[in-house]
């Protein structure tokens, strides 16, 4: 990781809910309390991230896909453009339930909306002879891009969801868990860090310290891409001195 603990410090990673939000399973990442306020060991949120980190490159580079979530105000520009930037799928502006446990049926409905979109990039949308048809198909456009910005490109479950504030992303982490997907997580003090693999004990609620995080996720992503394309683009093995004496004593028994 290119980050160090001052780094999470400087970006206030360690500011935790006030005291009577707190949850009691988030005590053992808590350095202590002051002011009434729950200060974050940014210890442990470093090491976790460095685990998270390692899994994700680990998991990317296998081929594996992982989406992004996050629709909280401070935190729907930050998923929207660190996903847009390394082409991943994202839910930034809403979780569209049964998007995992119901996928078959989404998928259905994707392709639906990913029909229309083709309908008015190639103008036969505006051709349709009823006016009140097409009105009715944008309307369903614009819902439809709520839910499904940022999913035209899946094609099948993920390997992993990579989450801001499992408080405010409940549904999707229930549905991922029901499903058997790891899950990461910018956990804050007041939720429980049992609730997923990878938790990242951290301030979930400053654009700042989202930032941080996600962008550090972000690059293990990238990594995790670089090192799959330099797999394809590495030449095939050569074969073994063995498999070449095997090949060349048939090559005699044919000429023979």
């Amino acid at each position: 990781m290119n980050i160090s603990i001052q780094d999470l410090l400087d970006a206030g990673v360690h500011f935790g809910h006030q005291l009577r939000r707190w949850n009691p399973r988030s005590k053992s990442v808590i350095y202590k309390n002051m002011n009434g306020i729950s200060i974050i060991d940014l210890q442990i949120t470093y090491d976790n991230l460095k685990k998270a980190c390692d899994y994700i490159e680990s998991l990317v580079a296998a081929g594996k896909d992982i989406w992004f979530v996050g629709t909280k105000k401070q935190a729907q520009d930050i998923i929207r453009e660190t996903a847009k930037s390394l082409h991943i799928p994202f839910c930034a502006s809403r979780w569209l339930g049964g998007c995992l446990t119901n996928f078959s049926t989404v998928k259905r409905s994707l392709d639906k909306y990913k029909k229309y979109i083709a309908m008015d990039t190639d103008g036969s949308m505006s051709k349709l002879a009823n006016k009140k048809e097409e009105a009715v198909i944008r309307r369903e456009m614009s819902r439809m891009h709520r839910n499904f910005e940022g999913l035209l490109t899946i094609k099948d479950l993920p390997a992993a969801l990579f989450v801001v504030d499992i408080q405010k992303e409940a549904i999707a982490v229930n549905e991922a868990r029901r499903m058997g997907i790891p899950i990461i997580a910018i956990v804050d003090t007041n939720s429980d860090p049992s609730l997923v693999q990878y938790p990242i004990p951290g301030n979930d609620d400053a654009a700042k310290s989202i930032r941080i995080l996600v962008q550090t996720i972000g690059e293990a992503i990238q990594n995790g891409q670089d090192k799959r394309q330099a797999l394809k683009n590495a030449p095939a093995p050569k074969p073994k001195a063995q498999d070449e004496a095997q090949t060349a004593a048939a090559n005699v028994e044919t000429a023979l």
